[in-house]
Order: structure tokens, then C-alpha cells, then sequence
């Protein structure tokens, strides 16, 4: 999964903030590490919206971890599947009880073009975007990346960058993903959130 540190269970927000978005879909991209399941938990917590993480959606469906998948199936299938399930979830949670949401997705989505119309049909996308070495440091916590598995992580990561940075770049909202306490950076988000959507969708006329 793309969670870099593992969370205890976190309390119910006994009065949720209003959600800028209304029913909308708040999709978080970014590179592994950059902190999308860890702040995107918090984020659904603070608006008191469902939270899904699609890495997790994809092992619990193939009854087997992202690694293994990688490993008997190869990168190209996982990326197709990776898509289907990402329409499903979108889908899902725009008709939802309460509709919408915050979808963590993996570090590759994005780069699908029909994923990313299917992002902008259902959400709004929010890039998490942070540097390389705050990134290095995070996932040195964990060794289930699988594409960090071969090679040098530096070049690795410093490659990806280059390619999905440019990418990265069409999303709706760019938020800086800082070594800060994950709650400010959740802050940011509903402050840009708020200055994309003045009003609600269902109800900006």
C-alpha cells in the first residue's frame, strides 16, 4: 500500500466540517511515500467522508499482496487492473451513503489517461507533492515497494520523478507534502479545496 507509516485507528470526528467538494470524489496522487493513504485518512476523518485506498481495494480483490502481483503477473497487468478498479471505486463512491469521498491511489494511476478522465468525471485530483529525499527517507521505512525492489531506490525514484512529475502537474490542486505533522498538511488541502470550490458543486449555480 502506499501508506508510509502505519496508523493506529483513528477517532470519529464527532462534528465533521463541512466538505468543500459536495459529492465529489477527493483523489490523492503523488509518488510512493508522498503520504496519500496517511493524510488521506485524515482528510476523510476531518470532513467525515468515506476513505478508500486502492492498493488495498486491488489486494483484498486479488486475494494477494501488490509485491505478488508485480511478481506473477508483471506491471502491465496490474496497471489494467489497477484502472478497472479505480472506475469501480469512483463510480461507487459518487452514489455512495453520503456520496464522495477521499481515494488514495497508487503512484502509477495517474498516468493513465482514461484513469485520469475518469478522475476528472467523478472528482476533484490533489497531488501530494514532495521532494526525492523526503520521499527516500519515508519509504526506506518499508521494503514492499515493488519498484524499488531492483536497482538503486535513488535513480529509481529520481527517475520517476522526471517521468510523472510532468503528469503530476494536470491535477486539479497541488499540495506541498512537507515533513511537517500530517493534520497541516491536511490543512492545506481543505484550504485549496475551499478556494476551488467557492461553493459546493451540487449547489454553485
Amino acid at each position: 500500500m502506499e501508506d508510509e507509516s502505519s496508523d493506529a485507528e483513528l477517532p470519529l470526528v464527532a462534528s465533521p466540517m463541512d466538505n468543500p467538494t459536495g459529492h465529489r470524489v477527493i483523489v490523492l496522487i503523488g509518488l510512493m511515500g508522498a503520504g496519500k493513504s496517511t493524510v488521506g485518512r485524515r482528510l476523510a476523518a476531518r470532513l467525515g467522508i468515506k476513505f478508500l485506498d486502492t492498493d488495498s481495494e486491488i489486494e483484498t480483490a486479488a486475494g494477494m499482496s501488490i509485491s505478488e502481483i508485480f511478481d506473477k503477473h508483471g506491471e502491465p497487468a496490474f496497471r489494467r487492473g489497477e484502472n478497472k478498479v479505480i472506475e469501480r471505486l469512483l463510480q461507487d463512491m459518487s452514489v455512495g451513503g453520503p456520496p464522495g469521498g477521499v481515494l488514495a491511489t497508487g503512484g502509477g494511476a495517474f498516468m493513465n489517461g482514461n484513469t485520469r478522465d475518469n478522475i476528472a468525471l467523478y472528482g476533484v485530483s490533489v497531488w501530494l507533492r514532495a521532494d526525492v529525499e523526503l520521499l527516500l527517507r519515508r519509504v526506506a521505512r518499508r521494503g514492499h515497494r515493488p519498484l524499488l525492489k531492483q536497482g538503486d531506490a535513488r535513480e529509481t525514484m529520481l527517475r520517476l520523478r522526471d517521468e510523472r512529475y510532468p503528469v503530476y502537474a494536470l491535477a486539479d490542486i497541488v499540495v506541498d507534502s512537507v515533513d511537517a505533522p500530517h493534520e497541516e498538511v491536511v490543512d492545506m488541502i481543505i484550504e485549496k479545496l475551499k478556494a476551488f470550490f467557492p461553493l459546493p458543486p451540487e449547489q454553485d449555480q
